[in-house]
């Protein structure tokens, strides 16, 4: 039988930890060994406020369970917080081994009524966020060559939901952020992936009512724990994770139509071909869609 997954000797940051998703995560990490840095800003499901009471509630409990853990209190919204969350880890640890980008926040409106007050700042948290906290880890990944970083992501951006144009911007930007990293990193022994999840927190608490209860965060934290491990097999791949079932999200590219001498009428007349699911295809990184695209013109 394989052994369990352990992290001993690993260090791992997680934003947004305080409480939720982030909050088992950190838990499930220092149980196995990880020493965790827990980083929060305290403020409330729109971002507004702060303090480090949750995040020093969470090291307090990995300390009751016999794991090490400093709280952190940096906003990733600004590049200085990012740099403060991950010198967090190397004054306490010495290094860093795992970033999990989960900080979120949400300011949901119709996009009539969205305005820069509602999309800046989730942009800032969500992208922007994993943006400045990843890129201060990353010369010290490159540096003793391994690294692991998952992003969180959301079906929100991937398929859409209304009233979240800020957020599932946000999201789905994480994904092309996740691949273009999986690629410039992998020969640093850096692997990233992204996680789709649904779960039962405080930003959702309103939104599954009976269903809720087997959505719990708890559900979420193994594949997150799976990516996070030096054994990690992919690089550059999305998971859906919510009450239990884990499955893969993608994007495929239809076989599609060739026309030398296209025209608007012709991608018209042929539109069901080019829709035409049947025999897609899944690149590992944009080359293969270019090597399809000059076997097709060739």
């Amino acid at each position: 039988m394989a052994a369990d997954i352990g992290f001993d000797d690993k260090v791992a940051v997680i934003t947004g930890a305080g409480g939720g998703l982030g909050r088992s995560h950190a838990l499930e990490f220092a149980r196995r060994g990880a020493r965790v840095v827990v980083n929060d800003l305290g403020g409330s499901v729109d971002g507004s406020g702060g303090g480090d009471g949750p995040a020093q509630q969470v090291v307090n409990e990995i300390e009751a369970l016999g794991g090490e853990a400093v709280a952190n209190a940096d906003s990733v919204a600004t590049a200085e917080g990012g740099q403060g969350i991950i010198k967090s880890a190397i004054d306490a640890f010495g290094k860093v081994d795992i970033v999990v980008n989960n900080a979120g926040i949400l300011r949901d409106k119709s996009f009539a009524k969205m305005d820069s007050d509602l999309w800046n700042p989730v942009v800032d948290v969500h992208l922007n966020g994993a943006y400045h906290v990843t890129a201060a880890a990353w010369p010290h990944m490159k540096e003793q060559n391994y690294g692991r970083i998952i992003n969180t992501s959301s079906n929100s951006g991937i398929l859409g939901n209304f009233g979240q144009a800020n957020y599932g911007a946000a999201k789905m930007g994480l994904v092309g952020f996740t691949n273009v990293l999986a690629i410039e990193g992998a020969k640093n022994n850096i692997k990233t992936n992204a996680i789709a999840p649904v779960a039962l927190t405080r930003m959702t608490e309103e939104l599954f009512g009976a269903m809720g209860e087997a959505l719990q965060p708890e559900m979420v934290t193994p594949i997150v724990i799976f990516l996070g491990h030096e054994d990690c097999p992919v690089n550059g791949e999305v998971y859906s994770a919510a009450g239990g079932v884990i499955s893969r999200f993608f994007v495929g590219n239809t076989q599609g139509f060739f026309d030398a001498n296209l025209s608007p009428e012709s991608v018209r007349d042929n539109w069901d071909t080019i829709r035409d699911e049947s025999g897609y295809e899944v690149y590992p990184d944009s080359s293969g869609e270019l090597g399809k695209l000059l076997k097709m013109l060739g």
